[in-house]
């Protein structure tokens, strides 16, 4: 059952690092997969994890750029397109081949307010790549996740998610007005409420899940926003450089996958499950706030609706329908 949704100080703060909050903690014998694991905070969590012990794995989507980017990082790296069934499938049946438990699997891996793009099944792309393939993931490597006797599954959310909840009548926008933002808070409340589905049905076997926002990180992931806006919300400087401002919620890389891997390692989290953190804390629920889709906000707090037991499984049947795939029985 979900732990409850309230702060437990943590004793660490939104400046605290990624090497910060894994001090002290040894991951070697465990094996991790972190999806966009070669750009921005992804990569981030790659080294830490791999800097504490852990093997690491990182499934990409394009080979090239990911050895570029994990150059002198020692993890290995596999072909995977999460927008790609089939893709998503080879990579996990790769995986159970060998037989090994899968400890840490951070799914991490996202696109935020793109123009209006379908993938190869008509559905929208930010709710395909950063949900429906994230989903089909998790489900496949289900095997592996039972076979760690304690595993954490961890959904990179944002706190975008406040745009929107889930239009579970049109969630691909076949007969509404597109909105990037709008599709992208949806996308992002589908992640908190995923890793709650995955909290209910894992707890039993020893697997934990937990969604967070990192912070905002001027990452490649802004790649489909223009500099002048950028510049407008005060996220990069006059030279066109990330500006780094906790007083507004701008982090560091290294600070942003402080509570990825916080969520994935941390004993202060053993026996917690299905809740939503950030700034390596467990979050207030915040029910009054502007939700204005594309608005920078640094209020604290997840939302209602993206951690409404009812969307958790309207959610999870959708996302069933949607994909054809299912947790295994066995």
């Amino acid at each position: 059952m979900s732990s409850v949704q309230t702060p437990i100080h943590s004793g660490f703060s939104m400046a605290s690092t990624a090497d910060e909050v894994l001090a002290g903690i040894d991951l070697t014998g465990k094996t991790a997969v972190v999806t966009g694991g070669y750009s921005g905070i992804g990569t981030e969590t790659s080294r830490a994890l791999r800097a504490a012990g852990a093997r690491v794995i990182v499934p990409a989507r394009d080979l090239a750029k990911a050895r570029k980017a994990l150059d002198g990082i020692d993890v290995t790296i596999e072909p995977m397109d999460l927008a790609d069934p089939a893709s998503i499938d080879a990579f996990a049946e790769r995986f159970l081949a060998r037989g090994e438990p899968l400890h840490i699997l951070v799914n991490s891996a996202g696109v935020m307010a793109m123009p209006l793009t379908r993938d190869t099944r008509g559905y929208e792309m930010q709710f395909a790549t950063n949900h429906l393939g994230h989903f089909q993931l998790t489900a496949r490597l289900w095997p592996a996740l039972k076979r760690a006797g304690g595993a954490r599954v961890v959904s990179v959310s944002s706190r975008g998610h406040r745009f929107a909840g889930v239009d579970f009548d049109d969630p691909n926008f076949t007969h509404r007005e597109y909105d990037p933002w709008v599709a992208y808070g949806q996308s992002k409340t589908a992640n908190v409420l995923f890793a709650l589905g995955v909290d209910k049905r894992g707890e039993a076997y020893g697997i934990r899940a937990f969604a967070l926002h990192p912070g905002a990180i001027i990452t490649d992931l802004v790649r489909h926003m223009s500099q002048d806006d950028l510049r407008a919300r005060g996220a990069i400087d006059e030279e066109g450089r990330p500006v780094v401002d906790l007083a507004r919620g701008f982090k560091s890389v290294p600070q942003g996958a402080a509570t990825s891997v916080w969520c994935a390692t941390s004993p202060q989290l053993d026996g917690m499950g299905g809740v939503y953190c950030e700034d390596v804390e467990v979050s207030p629920v915040l029910v009054d706030a502007d939700n204005t889709p594309g608005r920078v906000s640094s209020d604290v707090g997840v939302r209602p609706w993206a951690i409404d037991p009812a969307a958790v499984e309207n959610l999870w049947s959708l996302s069933e329908k949607l994909t054809g795939v299912s947790l295994p029985l066995r």
